[in-house]
């Protein structure tokens, strides 16, 4: 018999991550506090899968990886037999203190208790906890059916042998997952990406360019190496000796640039700018289909990567 995954949430992030357990052979729990939610994933799940049949991103048919999530009565049906819990709920630490302290107390003592969240350390939410030992964030990028990393972020008091038998079931469920080797607020990529943003409202807000031309920066620039590999192996590259040979050519120009590259404080006016621009661009009542429009160009790009050497 499979491998059984509970998924405790089912929203956005959690029928995502039904999705991603489910496509690699485990059986799925999918359980929700409010009924109507966990009704609602149903269609949901049906066309994100039914997508990825369409762009070849799955092996079996659509009804074959959906057979494998099931809707759980309860949180205790749920983490039943369960050897990782993926938890997506409200992303509080005092909901979590209290998720976690339910789930901590229900499911068996082997199984590995994970959060999606994209902010709180485990330890804000662990410590008091007698089962402390099997928890950890396991952070995913949004959706995680198509954007594979999920960031492994320990306490202090997580056992080794959690962190590697996540880290484990993690890969074989198709991801590709990093490890923190201690704990910091946003983990790894959040802040990378809090470091990008921070920058792009900068520029925007002193008028250097419109967030369309910023976005295309990235999308046209940036994003398509990044896409395949890292800021490291790209200055690797980008200098005939390597990382050395780049960090002598202009080094010390990105660490002038860097003096100027203050804190942005995300006024309301900024946001609101760029707010006005994004709907005329693409209308509020448009966003979930762009969101899906999004969706499929990933499975283009996945399908892509597959295809190509590592």
């Amino acid at each position: 018999m499979s491998e059984k995954i509970a998924v405790v949430g089912a929203g956005l992030i959690g029928r995502a991550w039904a999705i991603v357990f489910a496509r690699a052979g485990f059986n799925v729990a999918i359980w929700d506090a409010v009924p109507q939610a966990l009704q609602a994933c149903q269609q949901l799940l049906r066309d994100n899968v039914g997508d990825l049949a369409a762009h070849g991103l799955i092996e079996e048919s659509v009804e074959v990886v959906l057979a494998r999530i099931k809707p759980a009565t309860s949180l205790a049906d749920a983490l039943r037999n369960a050897a990782l819990v993926q938890e997506n709920v409200k992303e509080t630490v005092e909901v979590k203190r209290d998720i976690f302290a339910e789930m901590d107390r229900l499911a068996a003592p082997g199984t590995i208790l994970t959060s999606s969240t994209s902010w709180i350390p485990t330890s804000d939410f662990s410590e008091q906890l007698p089962g402390r030992d099997r928890i950890l964030v396991a952070h995913p990028v949004n959706p995680p059916y198509l954007v594979p990393l999920v960031e492994l972020a320990p306490a202090p008091w997580t056992s080794k042998s959690t962190v590697e038998r996540a880290r484990d079931i993690y890969t074989r469920a198709g991801q590709s997952p990093v490890v923190l080797n201690k704990e910091i607020t946003g983990f790894l990529l959040n802040r990378i990406q809090g470091a990008v943003l921070n920058e792009a409202l900068n520029l925007y807000e002193n008028g250097y360019a419109s967030s369309e031309d910023l976005d295309k920066v990235l999308k046209d620039g940036l994003g398509l190496r990044w896409s395949f590999m890292g800021p490291f192996e790209t200055i690797d590259l980008n200098a005939p000796e390597g990382v050395l040979d780049y960090a002598k050519r202009y080094g010390h120009t990105y660490r002038d640039v860097a003096k100027t590259q203050p804190p942005n404080e995300w006024r309301p006016e900024t946001l609101e700018k760029i707010e006005k621009e994004r709907r005329a661009a693409l209308p509020a009542a448009k966003l979930g289909e762009r969101a899906r429009w999004r969706d499929n160009r990933l499975m283009g790009l996945v399908a892509h990567k597959r295809k190509q050497p590592t």
